[in-house]
């Protein structure tokens, strides 16, 4: 049991790590793109599928506490990767 809650927790941050880093990705070059809806629509589409149905595999493991450490693992991962990415942005206009 202990294992497959690190394997959804670690599947949570996975998809975290998809889904918010996409983001970022998406924002910093969807700003100086010819088509910005473009990059923007098709991004999230495909990070809403690829977490839609990462969630739904981890639901298909039949337990809800598989569900919550995979999104567990989703939230800490947003909360990671926002406090990386505005580091990294406060460093870049100090220098």
């Amino acid at each position: 049991m202990i294992e497959m809650l690190i394997l959804t927790l670690l599947a949570g941050v996975g998809l975290g790590i998809f889904f918010f880093g996409g983001l970022w990705l998406t924002v910093r070059r969807g700003l100086v793109a010819k088509t910005p809806a473009a990059w923007f629509l098709i991004s999230f589409l495909l990070r809403m599928t690829v977490a839609l149905l990462g969630f739904y595999w981890v639901a298909q493991l039949g337990k809800w506490q598989y569900l919550a450490a995979a999104l567990l693992g989703f939230i800490i991962t947003r909360i990671v990767l926002t406090r990386v990415t505005t580091l990294q942005e406060e460093t870049s206009h100090a220098s």
